[in-house]
């Protein structure tokens, strides 16, 4: 099963290091992983997306907890949690098809960011399902040149935020 973790960490130098050298060591894969800084600037957020079992996401929860700079591990994926990924199309499109590949985009809530028809570049923030569709319907009227994908970004949906508690 997919599991979306997220994990709240020191940012400290390693600290990713070594959290996917744990991943590593015991043998997960990491599908897509994702940093940035929080509104806090001594901690990191890594959305982190992986394959396994409960009981596997236990061990992982476990593990990733014996690690001195991890502060706070949710798997997001029991309960209602919104999830998007951004991706980034480089296409060639034929000059007759312009137009529908343009309404296609903006249609799907995409943009158009260089209408160039030898480089069209086209962007969409959507789950990972709508981008698998997006780049198949776009695949029948254009040239896939180039993929960008950033990984899945999750945030659950109750009103209770994942922070650090400060003793």
């Amino acid at each position: 099963m997919r599991h979306i973790i997220a994990i709240l960490l020191q940012n400290e130098a390693g600290a990713l290091s070594r959290v996917a050298g744990m991943f590593a060591t015991r043998g997960y894969n990491i599908e897509s992983l994702s940093v940035a800084a929080t509104q806090d600037p001594t901690v990191s957020r890594i959305t982190l997306v992986t394959q396994g079992s409960d009981a596997v996401m236990q061990q992982i929860v476990n593990q990733l907890y014996k690690l001195v700079d991890v502060v706070s591990v949710e798997d997001m994926t029991s309960g209602e949690h919104l999830e998007r990924e951004l991706i980034l199309l480089k296409l060639k499109v034929r000059p007759d098809q312009v137009d529908s590949v343009r309404g296609y985009v903006v249609r799907t809530g995409g943009r158009v960011l260089d209408p160039a028809s030898d480089g069209f570049i086209v962007e969409l923030s959507a789950s990972e399902a709508e981008i698998e569709t997006f780049v198949s319907d776009l695949t029948r009227s254009a040239e896939l040149l180039e993929v960008v994908r950033s990984g899945a970004l999750g945030i659950e949906r109750n009103a209770r935020p994942m922070r650090v508690v400060r003793a």
